[in-house]
C-alpha cells in the first residue's frame, strides 16, 4: 500500500509542477511533510540540501530521497523516482507531437506566458519555506547566508568553492 501511495503522491507533483525542482519543493513539502507525515520539517530541509549537492534534478533526488526513507529500500526510491518523472515525460512526448503545429497559437501562447508568474511563485514559496524557523535558521546560518550570497553575487567567486567553504563554515560552526 505504501508504494502506491508514494507512487500517486509523487506523480500527482509531477503532474502539476511547473517550472522544474525548485518549483516543486513546496508541493513536495507539503505532500510528504504536512499531509503524510513522512518526514518532519528537520528531515525535509536536510533532505533539500542532500539533493541540491548530489548531481540531478532537485525533484527526482528529493523523491529517491523520501522513496527511501519511507520505504527503506532502493525499490521505493524507484517507485518515488519513476512517479515524479512520468508526467513530465508523458507531457512531453505530448507536446513535441504537436509542437509544430501549435507554436504559433495565440492561446498557447498565451498558456506558456501564463505560467510563468506561477513558476516564480512557487520558487518564491520554496524558498520562504525554507528560512522559516522552525526549519533551519539561526543568527549564525544568516551569517554564512549573507557571506555566501555577498561572495557569489558581488565577489563574482566560483560557487563551487563558495558551496565548499560554506560546508566547511557549517563543518567548523556547528
Amino acid at each position: 500500500m505504501i508504494y502506491l501511495q508514494l507512487f500517486i503522491t509523487f506523480f500527482k507533483i509531477g503532474l502539476f509542477t511547473f517550472g522544474g525542482g525548485y518549483a516543486m519543493i513546496s508541493l513536495i513539502q507539503n505532500e510528504v511533510v504536512v499531509n503524510h507525515h513522512w518526514v518532519d520539517a528537520a528531515s525535509f530541509t536536510d533532505m533539500i540540501a542532500i539533493s541540491q549537492m548530489t548531481p540531478g534534478p532537485i525533484g527526482i533526488n528529493s523523491a529517491t530521497y523520501v522513496g527511501y526513507a519511507v520505504t527503506g529500500n532502493a525499490f521505493g526510491s524507484a517507485i518515488a523516482t519513476i512517479a515524479v518523472s512520468l508526467p513530465s515525460f508523458i507531457i512531453i512526448i505530448t507536446i513535441a507531437h504537436f509542437y509544430v503545429q501549435f507554436k504559433k497559437n495565440v492561446l498557447f501562447k498565451s498558456a506558456m506566458n501564463g505560467i510563468k508568474p506561477v513558476v516564480l511563485g512557487l520558487i518564491g514559496a520554496a524558498a520562504i519555506l525554507l528560512v522559516t524557523k522552525e526549519t533551519f535558521i539561526d543568527w549564525k546560518s544568516w551569517i554564512i547566508f549573507g557571506i555566501a550570497f555577498a561572495l557569489t553575487q558581488w565577489g563574482k567567486f566560483n560557487p563551487i568553492y563558495v558551496i565548499i567553504l560554506a560546508g566547511l563554515s557549517g563543518y567548523l560552526i556547528y
